[in-house]
């Protein structure tokens, strides 16, 4: 009795993680490769928003285990996220803004969550204050990667320096307070059909 207990639990949470709860439109959600970091991106959405600009939203899973190991650090030291909350750690999920004629980009928001789609810490960049200042900078990496399917055709990337936009949560950690980066999942773990929807707010 106790042996079918434990399996019908295991069964039962191989299910929710793998169902496709509150899914994304499949028809929208690419597979964006991986970045400089080994970081695993899909592209959830996008399109024009109710303002008619130009947006998309990604994920990015955590597949290098030290930048991993690096963002639960910063939730802990930066954002007094408990240890046990912040190594659950598992996807982060960036909103791009785009200018109408594809060359910058603003992150809009920045949420890490864990493996269920609870939100661990989030940002919303609304101009509300000098922190959460939507800051539009030459498009490069992932922005760059969503960006064509935005705008249904290859965008050209702006010269790279050295911080590159592929991992986004860079440019946030050191714009505001209340951000930082990732999540782990294998490439070929995480079919577009079964990306989880996080909670909206």
């Amino acid at each position: 009795m106790k042996k079918f207990a434990v399996c019908a639990l295991l069964l039962g949470m191989l299910i929710a993680l793998a169902s496709p709860v509150l899914a994304w439109d499949e028809s929208k959600t690419k597979d964006l490769g991986r970045d400089g970091n080994n970081m695993q991106w899909w592209l959830l959405e996008y399109g024009k928003n109710a303002e008619g600009k130009n947006y998309a939203i990604t994920r990015k899973y955590y597949t290098n285990a030290k930048i991993k190991n690096e963002t639960i650090e910063l939730l802990m030291s930066k954002f007094g996220t408990s240890p046990e909350v912040a190594n659950s750690l598992y996807f982060t999920e960036y909103g791009y803004e785009y200018t109408d004629d594809g060359k910058q980009f603003a992150l809009t928001y920045l949420t890490h969550y864990d493996r269920l789609g609870n939100e661990i810490h989030g940002t919303i960049y609304d101009d509300s204050s000098e922190a959460t200042k939507k800051n539009f900078v030459g498009i490069t990496g992932i922005p760059a990667k969503a960006a064509t399917y935005v705008f249904g055709k290859k965008i050209s990337a702006a010269p790279s320096t050295n911080s590159s936009s592929n991992s986004s949560s860079s440019t946030v950690s050191k714009k505001s307070n209340s951000s930082s980066s990732t999540s782990t999942a294998k490439k070929t773990t995480i079919p577009a059909k079964r990306i989880v929807r996080a909670k909206k707010k």
